[in-house]
């Protein structure tokens, strides 16, 4: 159980920084770009999105590689075992859409659980990122 604990943790350890260091660097960016407040939203939203890409290619690979090992579990239903079907299983758990064609076996259910948790935190930090974005130069331009 342990090694399940702390390889969870360094998979959502990873996203959540890949996330900060997203939001953060485009914090930085925003205010030196010589354009109108609008199209540095759609910027940040762009950048947003793909940061959680990033973040669900991080689970997806993780979940092909344990898919693949030895005592980790598997995914089974509508899954071929293809690291394109990792990264479809990846997306509908962060996002919590949970299509169901996809189960987890195993220990691969832990983390399935942490990445919806972490898709949702991540999302709404997100959300919280951008709705200060827009209120903070909403009537200038």
């Amino acid at each position: 159980m342990v090694p399940v604990f702390l390889v969870n943790l360094l998979v959502i350890g990873t996203t959540v920084m890949i996330h900060y260091e997203f939001l953060h660097r485009i914090t930085l960016l925003l205010p030196k770009l010589r354009m109108r407040h609008r199209y540095r939203i759609v910027l940040g939203v762009l950048v947003a999105l793909t940061a959680h890409s990033v973040e669900v290619w991080v689970f997806g690979c993780s979940f092909y590689l344990m898919h693949h090992a030895e005592g980790w579990g598997s995914l089974a239903g509508n899954f071929d075992g293809s690291l394109m079907d990792s990264a479809y299983f990846s997306f509908t758990v962060f996002t919590t859409l949970g299509l169901g064609d996809i189960e987890p076996h195993g220990d691969l259910r832990y983390l399935t659980g942490l990445e919806s948790l972490t898709g949702l935190v991540l999302i709404t930090w997100t959300a919280s990122f951008l709705y200060l974005e827009m209120t903070r130069y909403w009537d200038r331009d």
